[in-house]
């Protein structure tokens, strides 16, 4: 491998770096978007348990939004409900509006880096490519003909370059892809369990009676 880098030359080292940062980002977004990060399954049904009667503790509260994304939508919500029973609708549908398109934003992170990465990675490896070729034929040219075995070989060692940016961008293309629908699962969850809560929230006993 070292000798392939080496008779690439200098334009593989940005690929290099492409796919040294391709893996960091793969690695963290399969970290950051495990469902138990994001929406755990029943925490929408404990919120509601737990808010039938009264509203939630400040502790509670601060526990509910370090458990999970979701947690820190609802959590958000709670405390204005907390300060204010009786928000008016629109106020809440704004307030879980805004806490959603806070987490999308965490939740797209670093997306489109790694999308760049896949759109960027081949031209990288096209290019060494061709100042590999331009290289090549400067030699033949200046040394007047030259070996039909060397010129093959130059030019299998110049194409290095554009099989390396493909097998970064690959990759990363499909890892691109499978983040963007998991991302948009997540958010379907986040806005079927934010309008649970609300309906919830709008029909609670203490907001009758405050």
């Amino acid at each position: 491998m070292l000798s392939i880098i080496q008779a690439a030359g200098w334009p593989i080292w940005p690929l290099i770096l492409c796919s040294v940062a391709a893996l960091a980002l793969i690695f963290e977004r399969l970290t950051a978007l495990r469902r138990a990060r994001v929406a755990p399954d029943g925490l929408v049904d404990e919120v509601i348990a737990v808010t039938r009667q009264s509203l939630p503790s400040s502790d509670m509260l601060a526990k509910l939004s370090e458990n999970s994304l979701l947690g820190g939508v609802l959590a958000s919500v709670l405390k204005l409900t907390a300060a204010d029973p009786r928000v008016p609708e629109p106020m809440l549908r704004q307030a879980f509006e805004s806490a959603g398109q806070a987490a999308a934003h965490k939740l797209e992170k670093y997306l489109n880096a790694l999308a760049t990465i896949s759109t960027v990675a081949p031209l990288f490896g096209l290019l060494g490519t061709v100042i590999g070729m331009i290289e090549i034929f400067g030699t033949q040219t200046s040394s007047g003909g030259g070996n039909p075995a060397q010129l093959a070989h130059g030019i299998s060692v110049a194409l290095y370059n554009t099989a390396f940016g493909l097998i970064v961008a690959i990759p990363s293309l499909m890892a691109h892809r499978f983040f963007r629908g998991r991302v948009a699962d997540y958010l379907h969850d986040l806005e079927q369990a934010s309008e649970r809560v609300m309906q919830h929230l709008l029909r609670a006993p203490y907001r009758q009676l405050s």
